[in-house]
């Protein structure tokens, strides 16, 4: 009886342990349970993912944020990956339901013969929950809550979707998170192309990465990995024969990193600011991928054409020493270990090297590179260096090498065509940006001449006086006035007094003048004092006013004679899509960088909508038929101008107005109320915000571009530019943008522009749908760009930096390549426009005897009655009457 009454006494304790037992899980369970957050959220669960930055055409162009990580679905990872990490992991994971009872009791086992939990005994489900939700503390109550959330995610997913998330999560070491970017941190690879035994190396990462790691700990890293390799033996996942060949197998790692395609530094970062701006932190962790309109063969040539233009400045103003002197003639030479320490102070930029001299020997030097590696450096390298004096003045050219270098100096050197060369990080700028005069795409931005050194972006920052270049936008405005092409002007002296000021003297660059011009003439020889004269007798407030249907800033514009001359201030950007207008025939795209973003797994976010130009709308504009002649040279010289004479300083950040982001407003400040659109559609003019379903399924309303200028005053401008390259047939003079003509097509045209005393020079021009503009100058607005010998390595005649020799051949040098292969655009003849055969010297209409040339007009604007024959110093006109022409 005793027995038996004992044995009740023990199954009563038992049965009560278990009742308290139950009594202390549930209310645990509801204890710890409520805080939890719902696992739900995991199927949607957006990764931590770096912000990719994408071209046009799906090329790398940056990648911004802490963790790697390459999202995979379950059907990308390798099988055998899977089952090594199951092996390794927990080899029970498609048994239990979450919390496998057998590892919580091994872990407690090991515990308590240890003295301390080593193991924590947790399931892959487990490893995921505590990464996902939990803090990686180790306690009792963090280990409830993720047994929880563990049986928890077991009802919510399937086996597949768990694991998937744990190989995307977990962390491998080396700022990779996941097996995709560790396949590739380590193998450089994707985690398909993975073999056996690579697999089973990051199999044994994620127990103990930094321990682990197989760059740092290789002889870790392999044991590790055989262990793997062994434990997958014994799971049956491989075969006596794979682990033999696997075993066999050297580790082969090496440190990869996210391959850039093609350098597009300053775009990219504008694309980074975007997103940081709408997403904040989240931008670099949410696996956005933002895909531009930078095309990969544009904008390496634009790289590489503004790069080679500035070095070329820079080496025909001379050599301004040495980086730094380590060592002199009379002291010690520095050993190789204390050159290389000091040589990794600084880096490279691009194909721009530090290294230091460390012997001259008849003409040649010996340089030592940062890796300790010597170069040679031949008197060819460095004839080039005439010792920088001023921004004018050079000394002579080097007789040899030990002229130039000597033992101890730290130097810059360029590979070019495999001899190194001396050089010198320039200080002078420059920016080039490339739109499609269609679209407003942008193909091409280089900000400056190196990221690294300044991340200050000129085209979008840097608002600088654009010169001549901006004459075509106040001869359309004379146009659309009434002059014509054939319109005469004095290219003559002007002088111009005002009570209490100096005498304001507008001259041409070069101070050269041929007397009457016709328009045509004055644009494409760009006679500064014609375009005077054509704004006075337009009146300053009508071209102040019109400057802003290309979208330019009217408080950017001066309200006085000096914009003639180019005083007004804008950005690259800016310049280039008035540039479109007068390319695309009259309507002012918008510029826009972002294409389309989307996540890392492909869904749409947002894309944008082209805008569309209407050529079949009805226009509403109207040329004044107002005849040529009445511009008499009376007229033009006592027009009513400014007093103000003073050119303004340009300022040095701009708003980036112009410019479409996404969800920016399209509305165009700038816009004069009266501008016509004809007769368009009512339109949204929000760029779409999109969501995920399929592109194909989207309808959005058109966006359409402003029509500013009628087609004919485009057309008339785009012959005008084009004869700034070519010149007129039959003519002997040059015009100021004729080495456009390196292109050798016949629709190319452009605009050369340089400002008082150098300071900025431009050229802007088109080909085909592509526009571009080119800027170059000092940052400092106040140095001027100065002058120097054609030739950097002859003498030769001294030369004025301007746009024509500075700016120009960085345009021709880009154009060349990205113009390349695309067929010549035809220029359509408007409707509206006639030709006449008129006299070159007045613009009137041709005599049988006249020199002739053929002229465009739009109907009723053209000359009405016939040259004047002249008989030695008597003219006589058509009805016989003669004058003295003096």
């Amino acid at each position: 009886m005793n027995v038996l009454k004992t044995l009740k006494i023990i199954l009563k304790f038992f049965i009560g342990c278990i009742l308290f037992g139950a009594v202390v899980a549930i209310v645990g369970y509801v204890y710890y349970s409520k805080d939890l957050p719902d696992v739900t959220e995991l199927k949607d669960i957006r990764l931590q993912t770096p912000l990719q930055v994408l071209s046009a055409e799906g090329d790398l162009i940056a990648s911004f944020g802490e963790r790697r990580r390459i999202p995979l679905s379950y059907e990308h990872i390798p099988q055998y990956l899977k089952e090594a990490v199951i092996a390794t992991e927990d080899s029970r994971f498609y048994e239990h339901h979450g919390v496998d009872p057998v590892g919580i009791l091994r872990a407690v086992f090991i515990a308590a013969k240890s003295g301390g939990f080593s193991q924590g005994g947790s399931t892959i489900t487990q490893q995921v929950a505590k990464n996902f939700f939990l803090t990686p503390e180790r306690n009792i109550p963090r280990k409830i809550k993720e047994m929880i959330l563990a049986i928890r995610m077991e009802k919510e997913l399937n086996k597949q979707e768990i694991l998937t998330l744990y190989l995307n999560k977990i962390y491998f070491g080396s700022r990779s998170y996941g097996v995709g970017a560790a396949a590739f941190t380590f193998f450089g690879k994707s985690a398909e192309e993975l073999t056996l035994a690579e697999a089973a190396l990051l199999a044994g990462l994620p127990n103990a990465p930094s321990a682990y790691n197989p760059i740092s700990y290789p002889d870790r890293a392999l044991t590790r990995r055989n262990w793997v390799l062994h434990r997958m033996l014994d799971q049956q996942y491989i075969t006596q024969a794979d682990y033999d060949k696997a075993v066999a197998e050297p580790l082969g790692v090496s440190y990869h990193t996210a391959k850039i395609a093609f350098s597009a530094p300053y775009a990219a970062e504008m694309a980074r600011q975007y997103m940081y701006d709408k997403y904040g932190e989240n931008a670099y962790s949410d696996g956005y991928v933002v895909y531009t309109t930078i095309s990969k063969k544009d904008q390496v040539a634009a790289n590489q054409a503004v790069r080679n233009n500035i070095f070329q400045y820079d080496m025909r103003h001379g050599y301004r020493g040495p980086e730094k002197v380590l060592w002199k003639a009379d002291e010690a030479p520095w050993d190789d270990s204390k050159i290389e320490q000091a040589l990794n102070n600084y880096m490279n930029y691009n194909d721009l090297y530090p290294a230091v001299v460390t012997a001259v020997s008849g003409n040649t030097a010996t340089a030592m590179m940062a890796k300790g590696n010597s170069i040679t450096i031949p008197f060819e390298g460095v004839s080039w260096a005439r010792k920088y004096l001023t921004d004018d003045n050079q000394g002579p050219l080097p007789a040899n090498i030990a002229d130039v270098l000597k033992p101890g100096q730290q130097i810059w050197v360029r590979n070019i065509n495999q001899v190194w060369w001396l050089s010198q990080i320039p200080n002078v700028n420059a920016a080039l940006v490339s739109l499609n005069s269609e679209t407003g795409a942008i193909k091409a931005l280089v900000g400056g001449f190196d990221f690294t050194i300044s991340k200050f972006n000129r085209v979008t920052q840097a608002i600088r006086q654009i010169g001549s270049n901006i004459k075509p936008f106040i001869y359309t405005a004379a146009l659309d006035k009434g002059m014509t092409m054939a319109t005469i002007l004095n290219d003559a002296p002007i002088m111009r007094s005002s009570a209490g000021s100096d005498a304001w003297r507008p001259k041409n660059s070069p101070a050269q003048y041929a007397g009457p011009l016709r328009l045509r003439m004055g644009l494409a020889l760009s006679k500064n004092v014609m375009m005077v004269r054509a704004v006075r007798a337009i009146g300053i407030d009508y071209v102040a006013d019109y400057l802003e249907r290309f979208g330019f800033p009217k408080q950017n514009i001066s309200h006085n004679e000096s914009l003639a001359l180019g005083s007004a201030a804008f950005t690259p950007l800016q310049v280039a899509r008035a540039y479109t207008v007068i390319a695309n025939g009259g309507y002012l795209v918008t510029p826009f960088l972002i294409n389309k973003i989307e996540y890392a797994e492909g869904d749409l976010i947002y894309q944008h909508v082209p805008e569309q130009i209407c050529r079949e709308c009805i226009d509403q504009f109207s040329v004044l038929n107002t005849q040529s002649n009445q511009f008499s040279m009376d007229n033009v010289e006592n027009a009513a101008v400014s007093t103000d004479s003073e050119v303004p300083e340009a300022s040095a950040l701009s708003d980036n107005s112009g410019l479409i982001l996404p969800d920016a407003d399209r509305t165009f400040e700038n816009y004069p109320t009266n501008i016509s659109t004809g007769n368009l559609p009512a339109a949204d003019n929000q760029p779409q915000q999109i969501t995920t379903q399929p592109e194909s399924a989207i309808a959005v309303p058109p966006v359409y571009v402003p029509h500013v200028i009628s087609h004919e005053l485009a057309f008339l401008m785009r012959t005008g530019l084009k004869t700034a390259v070519n010149g007129e047939p039959g003519s002997n003079w040059l015009a100021t943008s004729w080495r456009a003509r390196a292109l050798g097509r016949s629709d190319v045209g452009g605009k050369t522009g340089t400002t008082n005393q150098s300071k900025d020079v431009w050229f802007s021009g088109f080909g085909d749908d592509l526009v571009t503009t080119v800027w170059m100058g000092f940052d400092d607005h106040r140095r001027q760009l100065g002058q120097a010998p054609t030739s950097i390595n002859k003498p030769s005649a001294v030369v004025a930096e301007g746009g024509a020799k500075t700016a120009n051949p960085i345009w021709v040098d880009y154009m060349k390549v990205a113009l390349a292969g695309e067929p010549v655009k035809p220029d359509t003849v408007p409707d509206n426009i006639i030709e006449v055969t008129i006299d070159k010297q007045t613009g009137l209409l041709a005599r049988p005897e006249s020199e002739q040339m053929t002229e465009y007009f739009i109907k009723g604007t053209e000359p009405k009655v016939y040259a004047q024959k002249e008989i030695g110093t008597r003219v006589i006109d058509e009805n016989g009457n003669a004058s003295e022409l003096f």
